[in-house]
């Protein structure tokens, strides 16, 4: 059984289906896939996980949801749980936005939509091996 998990929240359904297919495609017999539509359904996902003694290698948030923002959400988890890598996405975040959350200490990588895939890849793969 798997032991490690990535989890991605985004609240755009064509995002999520998308980080699915990119990620199920290089690490789907490694690692669960967790997928979220708002912080608090990711908060759900991670109480569960931890429940069943499943560690969490990554969460790659969006920025702009409804309810708590990516960088609250992720600020939030790194509070509990600082070793999990934490990467945001953003497509709409203002420019003041962007440099709070480069210069905290919360968040592993910033990427800005549409991503790189190539980039994304190789964050979760440095990621997955270091564990």
């Amino acid at each position: 059984m798997k032991d490690k998990a990535i989890l991605c929240v985004d609240d755009e359904k064509v995002v999520l289906d998308s980080l699915r297919d990119q990620l199920r495609a290089h690490f789907k017999d490694t690692v669960i896939l967790e997928f979220a539509e708002s912080s608090d359904e990711a908060l759900e996902i991670i109480e569960e996980l931890n429940e069943d003694e499943i560690k969490i290698l990554l969460i790659i948030s969006d920025w702009l949801m409804p309810g708590m923002k990516g960088d609250e959400f992720l600020s939030r988890i790194h509070k509990r749980f600082p070793k999990i890598t934490k990467v945001l996405l953003t497509g709409q975040a203002d420019p003041a936005a962007i440099e709070k959350a480069k210069s905290s200490e919360y968040l592993d990588h910033l990427l800005q939509k549409p991503w790189d895939s190539a980039e994304i890849i190789k964050i979760v793969k440095d990621t997955v091996s270091a564990v």
